[in-house]
């Protein structure tokens, strides 16, 4: 895991020092442990690592030597697999080498030989090409922007912002849609002129000119197998767990994130089994009762395999000083109080260890959601074959204008998965996987963790169990009212005292209640910043704040946490000790 960025110049271009070490000190966070730099032939690549494999040899820039030069963020999990297939010289035990070798000979079609998660930028400076990859999925992230002086790529966008080599302005249209959802669809962030590289995107840039894009799926464009349900058992029992083993390889400390959840025991019990030593499992609890505490069957899971289980609490206070930090780390935004407790459990984590396993995509590849039951009724059930019809800010009636188009992305990706053949679920699963997936889950996922130099694993986001998994028939997935059926099975063999067919509770966090704790504080602070008052009426906020209904609750976080981002990432103003330091006006 680790930063990456660079940029390719326009010809006679120069580039200003002053550049590539404001890319560096931006990504410090996401790679302690070193950093390097290249400048050949109008290309310019950086590097901020986090030693995970090959501690000794691993730094980047890597090189063939000759032409072609590599900085990567991420994990090939099959790279031991790729060095016996390929016949190219190795001279580094690094994972991220074998995308070197593989494109010398492959060409841009590397990436089709590659699982694991990735950022990659290789630089080809006898073609003049640079070349830009991230990994089907999105987990990990990767930014540019065209400038004046040429293409500049990073990890995260608050590195290209901090170039200075454009202005930093709001896109109004994606910021609407950021308020209606609580994230942002497709390429365009934010921030104006700064887009991300897709998820399975190529991008090939010559003298500063993108000249060509390609994009690949990790999910099949086809309709269930025919399989029953014994060998489906079996085949996912044989397939995750070889996810699973992929995603140990590592030579420092890994553990795991255990919530007690389907997808967070299973991947428990498959790491117990691949490994002699007990598992390291951190599980976050809520001191209040308004919302489920998942604490006590995560420890049940937990004691079954032994696994060495810690624990921590999340309250009020933590909410109140914490939240600052977490939208500081969220340079592109998204507004899903699950990344509070996500931060907390990665703070925890990083006192022991650099690598964590997490449940991510289980959901979206099993069929957990309820949201998938409904795609699946016929209108006079009450079914509905659009997910995500309503803006919160909208309900809550208190914007100065509507903020029609919010729902554009959405409707663009359900038009790109139709008439394809697929079932109603399967074309739920891929709108998901094509958008809230990487710019909710996963992007919440890394920068919560790299904040604290840790790396998340995702073993359900895994091509041959995706392939599985989406493939499956209907009925494997929902039945009656439950989600992951086969998972739930599978679990249930493993252990049957899993609770495995438990009707999914969701994972909740008592935002409500603590806002609410301080509303007499934060309403007025919340209403006359700069960001809110600009889409609001101030009157309405404060009135918004004073009442308890789910919907106004739901509303008053998205503002509150808009406000904060809003003052820190695009005002420059401090972090603060608390939500009212960072709130206070200058």
């Amino acid at each position: 895991m680790c930063g990456i960025a660079g940029i390719s110049l326009f010809p006679n271009q120069q580039l200003s020092p002053g550049i590539l070490a404001r890319l560096l000190q931006s990504m410090v966070h996401r790679g302690p442990d070193g950093s390097g730099e290249e400048i050949r032939n109008g290309v310019a690549l950086v590097h901020t690592r986090l030693a995970i494999v090959d501690l000794e040899n691993g730094s980047q820039p890597l090189s063939d030597g000759k032409a072609i030069s590599l900085v990567a963020n991420g994990e090939i999990y099959n790279d031991l697999e790729l060095r016996k297939s390929f016949s190219g010289v190795f001279k580094t035990q690094s994972d991220c080498e074998s995308p070197l070798i593989l494109y010398k000979e492959l060409g841009v079609d590397f990436i089709k030989h590659l699982r694991g998660m990735w950022g990659i930028a290789i630089h080809d400076s006898d073609g003049k090409i640079l070349i830009l990859s991230r990994d089907p999925f999105g987990i990990k992230p990767l930014y540019y922007a065209e400038t004046s002086i040429g293409v500049i790529f990073a990890s995260e966008i608050r590195a290209i912002a901090n170039t200075e080599l454009l202005s930093v302005d709001i896109n109004n249209h994606i910021r609407d849609e950021l308020l209606s959802l609580q994230f942002t669809t497709g390429a365009e962030t934010i921030y104006r002129g700064i887009n991300r590289i897709l998820p399975g995107e190529s991008l090939l840039i010559k003298e500063g000119r993108i000249i060509k894009k390609e994009i690949c799926s990790v999910l099949p464009k086809k309709p269930p197998e025919i399989i029953d349900e014994r060998s489906a058992i079996d085949k996912l029992d044989r397939i995750l767990l070889n996810s699973v083993e992929l995603h140990q390889r590592s030579d420092v400390p890994y553990g795991m994130f255990l919530s007690g959840g389907i997808d967070s025991s299973a991947l428990l019990i498959a790491m117990s089994r691949l490994s002699d030593k007990p598992v390291s499992a951190y599980t976050l609890g809520f001191d209040t009762s308004s919302v489920p505490d998942e604490r006590e069957q995560a420890a049940k899971v937990a004691n079954y395999v032994g696994a060495e289980h810690h624990t921590v609490l999340m309250d009020g206070e933590d909410f109140w000083s914490m939240l600052p930090k977490v939208v500081a780390a969220l340079d592109d935004p998204v507004i899903d109080y699950a990344t509070l407790p996500t931060y907390k459990l990665a703070e925890l984590a990083s006192e022991n260890l650099k690598v964590v396993l997490c449940g991510e995509g289980g959901d979206e590849l099993f069929g957990g959601y309820g949201r998938y039951r409904k795609v699946m009724r016929t209108w006079w059930q009450g079914g509905s074959q659009s997910m995500r019809r309503h803006s919160v800010l909208l309900r809550a009636n208190v914007l100065r204008t509507n903020p029609y188009g919010w729902r554009d992305g959405i409707k663009k990706t359900e038009e790109k998965f139709a008439n394809r053949g697929l079932t109603s679920l399967q074309i739920a699963q891929s709108i998901d996987c094509n958008d809230w997936l990487p710019n909710d889950l996963l992007l919440k996922l890394d920068r919560c963790l790299m904040a604290h130099g840790v790396e998340g694993r995702t073993p359900f986001l895994d091509p041959e169990v995706a392939s599985l998994a989406f493939c499956l028939p209907d009925r494997f997935k929902v039945r009656g009212r439950l989600g992951k059926w086969i998972l739930r099975k599978w679990l249930q063999e493993q252990m049957p005292e899993s609770n495995a067919f438990l009707r999914k509770r969701g994972f909740t966090v008592p935002i409500g209640e603590w806002i609410n704790n301080r509303s007499n504080v934060i309403s007025q602070l919340v209403a006359r910043q700069p960001g809110i008052k600009e889409i609001c009426e101030p009157e309405k906020v404060i009135k918004l704040f004073e009442q308890s209904t789910p919907l106004a609750r739901n509303a008053s976080w998205v503002l509150l946490f808009y406000s904060l981002w809003h003052n820190y990432h695009i005002l420059g103003r401090p972090v603060g000790n608390n939500i009212g330091d960072a709130l206070a006006l200058n």
